[in-house]
């Protein structure tokens, strides 16, 4: 039941409290629930390097005990909310080597994705933890889909995605100011192409950004395209607003020459979802 309630407590992922300088334990035999309650107490407490040590001695005093088997995984806990990342993931790890069936081995799994999902940066950085962490999400979901870790899982990729395509974006822009648009359309087509970067925040400003750069390199049948799926899947987005200026800014002259009755608005004729 101790367990169960810290894996609950793990799913709010709570900020970790300030820590004392570390002071070993020294050697005492001692039975193996008095150290291992003692640890609990200290979790409770939020002192997790004293927790550590404690549930480390239940491992080194009462190594093939089921206690022990549960000390490594509040050990993981503990060193999470320590934000001692790498030694959560190393206990992680030897909890599923030793028990690769136990039920609580998606416990394990949930913890190492999050301590990489909580080591993401901003977007001007490299995004290593952040493809770690989708990586160990999307395993989580795969092993253990009917789970409360594999439902949090799902929300956390969503986020995760959101922020590689938010890097793309960054790289993007970047070649766009410095008059590279090859580059720049290939990161803003990454975003519109990857289904699972569809779906994020950043796709109506991908899609604009394509027409912009297919205007300034005279490619307006591409520009005219891209507003359209911009226009049919954001059509109350600001980034349609400004496709639509740009492009009318551009086709005033050619406008000034047609009939009346080829005026049709230009919703409807760079929209191909809404032509007579």
């Amino acid at each position: 039941m101790m367990l169960m309630g810290v894996a609950a407590l793990a799913l709010t992922l709570s900020a970790c409290s300030g820590t004392k300088p570390r002071q070993k334990l020294a050697y005492e035999e001692r039975p193996v629930e008095a150290l291992y309650n003692t640890g609990y107490q200290r979790l409770q407490s939020k002192r997790w390097n004293d927790a550590i040590d404690y549930f480390q001695e239940v491992e080194r005093q009462h190594p093939y005990s089921e206690w022990a088997r549960r000390a490594i995984l509040m050990q993981v806990y503990a060193y999470y909310q320590n934000s001692s990342y790498n030694e959560a993931i190393a206990a992680a790890d030897r909890f599923i080597a030793l028990f690769p069936g136990n039920p609580s081995a998606s416990y394990a799994f949930y913890m190492k994705a999050v301590c990489n999902f909580e080591r993401i940066v901003d977007v001007g950085r490299d995004q290593g933890y952040a493809e770690a962490a989708l990586a160990g999400l999307r395993d989580v979901e795969r092993r253990y889909p009917n789970t409360a870790f594999a439902t949090d899982a799902r929300v956390k990729i969503d986020m995760v995605n959101d922020q590689l395509a938010g890097k793309e974006m960054a790289v993007g822009r970047f070649y766009q100011r410095n008059s590279q648009p090859i580059g720049a359309l290939n990161r803003y087509k990454a975003v519109i192409e990857n289904p699972a970067f569809q779906r994020t925040s950043h796709t109506p400003e991908a899609l604009y950004r394509l027409v912009e750069l297919n205007m300034q390199l005279g490619l307006r049948d591409e520009a005219v395209r891209n507003a359209a799926v911009l226009g049919h899947n954001f059509p109350g987005s600001q980034w349609y607003t400004d496709a639509f200026a740009l492009l009318t800014d551009g086709a005033q002259g050619a406008e000034s020459m047609q009939a009346p009755e080829a005026k049709k608005s230009w919703i409807s004729r760079l929209n191909p979802f809404d032509r007579d």
